[in-house]
């Protein structure tokens, strides 16, 4: 986008992606992503997710990327390859990379933003690997 004045390009600027709290205390929410970012040419991903009262996110490993997550609604418990952890409003939480865990909502269910890297984009190779 240009700059109507000068006819540059616009400056970068910080601006409002959404309002986490009044997401995250839908009524009713649906499970899964509520919101995403979107922004072209960031260098991060984030996501606020739902998991609904008393289900869970089965246990994974996300082999390439560290993951910040914080509560930001809610109650549940992380499972580790250890002690599950409880969580609650405000838990920030760092998720290495190769590390197991599964995510399961308490009685009221759970709201929660993720932020790491950006992933590659999919990309498509030919038979001979070019």
């Amino acid at each position: 986008m240009a700059n109507a004045d000068t006819g540059s390009p616009s400056p970068t600027v910080p601006k409002l992606l959404c309002d986490v709290d009044a997401l995250a205390a839908e009524e009713n929410a649906p499970a899964g992503a509520m919101w995403r970012l979107t922004e072209s040419g960031r260098q991060l991903d984030a996501n606020l997710v739902h998991v609904p009262p008393d289900r869970h996110i089965d246990t994974h490993v996300e082999p390439n990327l560290d993951v910040l997550l914080l509560v930001v609604n809610g109650s549940g418990t992380l499972g580790t390859a250890q002690d599950p952890q409880p969580l609650s409003e405000g838990s920030l939480i760092w998720l290495p990379r190769g590390s197991s865990r599964s995510i399961t909502a308490g009685k009221d269910g759970l709201s929660y933003l993720t932020v790491h890297r950006r992933r590659p984009g999919m990309q498509i190779h030919s038979p001979g690997g070019t």
